[in-house]
């Protein structure tokens, strides 16, 4: 990976932490999730005009995508609700590198060299191991639906990461991406709460907006940097966003970081060197 991509998706991971940041400090994470997923297709609209619509080779990956995102954000909203956050983000975000470099395999005819290997298991040991030092007991359910949410990242990374590449305009396909998964999923919340959406809406839509920036921005990047490297690298270098995460909530939070995020941050460092060497 060139050192600009790898300074661009390191950059995505920050932005990837800032609007997962916005959902942990929620008051109700499926509101919150569905301003997000609104704002984000909301500052869609203006890329679209600039970017226009991607060939006509990436509308079955982009149609398959938006609907992927919507089983994403609805284990996302599960998970969140049976488990803390510091569980099950970790689990979400280590799994999905694993198995997106195993299908991309098998599916994508990728073959990571020994050292892009070992980065890609560095990272995702490094992201799993902040899941797994939980103290107390952990609710079942929560990691259940994580790691339905990890194999569902897993997909949508690979038909995004193939769309993107057929699409001649990267940025046009995450557009329209983030505009289809918003009319499909902010409805179906609309539906489900009713007034109390729409009343939670006008008092936090600047939330959603920030949300959404930084999502659209994220993925954006991610999805440019597909193109230009390795899908299984891009992805797993993405999920640094947790260590990210861990350093905000030390920073701004006063959450305790400990020698055991130390080594998780360690590892993840050590994994990013691997993918550049």
């Amino acid at each position: 990976m060139s050192p600009l991509v790898t300074a661009l998706v390191l950059g995505s991971a920050l932005l990837h932490a800032g609007w997962n940041a916005v959902i942990k400090s929620s008051r109700d994470v499926t509101l919150d999730t569905a301003l997000v997923a609104a704002g984000a297709g909301m500052l869609a609209l203006p890329l679209i005009a600039a970017a226009g619509l991607p060939a006509s080779a990436s509308w079955p990956y982009l149609g398959a995508s938006a609907a992927i995102h919507v089983a994403y954000f609805s284990t996302l909203v599960a998970a969140y609700r049976l488990g803390d956050l510091s569980h099950a983000y970790p689990l979400m975000r280590g799994t999905a590198p694993l198995l997106v470099a195993v299908f991309g395999v098998a599916l994508l005819g990728e073959h990571p060299g020994p050292a892009m290997w070992l980065g890609i298991a560095l990272i995702s040991s490094g992201i799993l191991s902040l899941g797994l030092l939980q103290r107390g007991r952990v609710h079942r359910g929560a990691t259940l639906w994580a790691l339905a949410n990890a194999a569902i990242i897993a997909s949508y990374t690979l038909v995004d990461g193939t769309g993107a590449r057929l699409s001649g305009t990267p940025a046009g396909y995450v557009a329209w991406l983030l505009l289809l998964q918003g009319l499909l999923f902010v409805p179906l919340i609309v539906l489900r709460r009713g007034q109390s959406a729409l009343e939670y809406a006008a008092r936090h839509w600047l939330r959603g907006l920030g949300g959404g920036f930084c999502l659209i921005s994220a993925y954006g990047i991610v999805l440019w940097a597909m193109t230009r490297a390795p899908i299984a690298a891009v992805a797993a270098l993405r999920e640094t966003s947790v260590i990210f995460a861990a350093l905000l909530g030390s920073i701004f939070l006063k959450e305790r970081f400990g020698w055991q995020r130390l080594l998780a941050a360690g590892a993840v460092a050590l994994g990013v060197a691997a993918l550049r060497s």
